[in-house]
């Protein structure tokens, strides 16, 4: 899920009251400077911290993370399997800034800009992982049989303040069912309209009904559609690189060395529009964190619900999901740019305003101009996908405050009816105030994370140890004092609920 600022297209309703237009600036500087400097700045040095506490687990037990992803399909009884979580959690990773973000932060930075996507991915899997294990080893039994939690309990639960996790939850569930099914609505609908003409409403009519028929089957059935479309819709993408890449295979080699001098400002011509050096940094960095979501707390609302053996394993596989999401679906659209050539691409004249359909436009450029619509059919998907994860993560929450079965199904119908909305009208101040939301959201969770760590590293430790003296054995989490820096309340993973683990 990348935050980008998203544009209008012709024919919107484009005035706003004055004081709306007030707010939305204002806001707008306040977030531009927290993502520039604040959040990015503790996300990084979050992940370098999670790196050394767990003696970089994302890189040590790397293959261990793709075996559990192969394999983790099974063993639910029942309840959400680990892949499925790991599904739904892919499935608002990949979103369609996948596609228009990385195009725009090869803009603004130039080839480089992909060198530090790629370098910060790595520490943000150590975040991930540690936010997946935590979320799991907080977890609670929901009333259906199936898990939930996430940093609203593990902040409850773990640091004993109910108040702060309550914030927590509600931000999320506003942020999560009010607001990204606008923004993800209304990109699609802006694209297929600016693409295909196809008017607004109807694309709304769509989304309207495909998003009704799965949410209100509660995030079982999300679980369920996700295990099927997200491995098909990122497989489809990279297979379209794939295809780009073997049109101009003699370039891959100069495709990396633009990407290493531009990230160093060892050539001349490599910047983008923002600067040289400089600029590739701060974009490929922040490309990189708000791609794949490390430490901003929405993944591990997914990472919960997923039934496995011990916590460190669901956090081994959605830390994966940061390699994934970085170096198959982003990479795949900065090769797909790259290959276009000068009359699609140019470090340092291409402007910002042609980050929207660059990376459609290089796609028909080289394969035929019969791509528009795969392209487009996949812009619709990767969105549709966030609206379900939003969906997903937004009940997990609602779990969190006590709601009930009717409260979820407002919630159900809430998303519905946003994603209507966001696909005819574009409100700009609903994306400023979900960038605000998210900022707060990411802070509360970073600052949660650095306290719980000595849980993570315990849980790892209690992890590896059974790797080590029971080789052929899973490893199995069982609640023991001597086990875990602190009491741990509830009973999912006490010594029988955990046989059914």
């Amino acid at each position: 899920m990348c935050h980008h600022r998203r544009r209008t297209w012709g024919g919107r309703p484009a005035v706003v009251p004055e004081m709306e237009s007030r707010m939305t600036d204002l806001l707008t500087a306040v977030n531009d400077g927290v993502y520039t400097s604040l959040l990015i700045g503790l996300l990084v040095l979050v992940g370098v911290v999670m790196t050394w506490r767990t003696r970089a687990v994302q890189v040590r037990l790397f293959t261990q993370m793709v075996s559990y992803a192969t394999r983790s399909r099974r063993g639910a009884d029942g309840g959400i399997s680990s892949f499925q979580a790991f599904a739904i959690g892919m499935a608002t990773r990949i979103g369609i800034g996948n596609i228009t973000g990385v195009a725009i932060a090869l803009i603004l930075g130039g080839p480089g800009a992909i060198f530090w996507m790629w370098l910060v991915s790595l520490v943000g899997m150590a975040t991930s992982f540690a936010e997946a294990t935590l979320a799991q080893v907080f977890k609670v039994r929901a009333l259906d049989g199936t898990f939930r939690g996430g940093p609203a309990y593990y902040i409850a639960r773990g640091l004993g303040s109910r108040r702060w996790g309550t914030a927590f939850a509600v931000l999320l569930v506003l942020s999560m069912a009010l607001a990204m099914p606008m923004v993800q609505a209304n990109t699609i609908s802006a694209t297929v309209e600016h693409s295909h003409g196809v008017p607004t409403w109807a694309t709304a009519l769509v989304l309207v009904v495909l998003t009704a028929l799965v949410v209100f089957g509660g995030v079982r059935l999300v679980a369920r559609v996700a295990e099927i479309m997200t491995p098909a819709m990122a497989l489809g993408y990279v297979a379209i690189a794939v295809a780009v890449i073997a049109v101009n295979l003699d370039a891959v080699p100069q495709f990396f060395a633009d990407i290493f001098a531009g990230a160093f400002g060892m050539r001349a011509g490599l910047a983008g529009v923002g600067g040289g050096a400089m600029a590739a940094i701060l974009n490929g960095v922040r490309r990189g964190l708000f791609s794949n979501e490390a430490g901003m707390g929405t993944n591990p609302n997914a990472a919960a619900t997923a039934t496995v053996a011990h916590p460190v394993q669901q956090g081994l596989i959605q830390s994966l999901g940061v390699f994934v999401d970085t170096m198959f679906v982003c990479t795949s659209t900065a090769f797909i740019i790259l290959a276009s050539g000068a009359s699609i691409y140019v470090p340092g004249v291409t402007g910002i305003e042609a980050g929207a359909e660059l990376t459609t436009t290089a796609v028909t450029t080289q394969l035929g101009g019969w791509m528009a619509w795969p392209m487009t059919i996949m812009i619709f998907f990767f969105g549709f996908s966030s609206i379900l994860g939003a969906y997903a993560y937004a009940e997990v929450n609602m779990n969190f405050l006590r709601a009930g079965g009717s409260a979820r199904r407002v919630l159900g119908a809430v998303t519905v009816l946003t994603t209507g909305i966001g696909s005819v009208l574009a409100l700009q101040t609903v994306w400023v105030l979900m960038d605000t939301a998210m900022a707060v959201i990411t802070l509360v969770n970073l600052v949660a994370l650095i306290r719980l760590a000595p849980w993570v590293v315990a849980l790892l430790r209690d992890y590896e140890r059974q790797r080590t003296t029971a080789e052929d054995a899973e490893p199995r989490f069982v609640a023991e004092p001597e086990v875990l820096p602190g009491p741990l309340p509830g009973d999912v993973w006490t010594p029988v609920p955990a046989l059914r683990r």
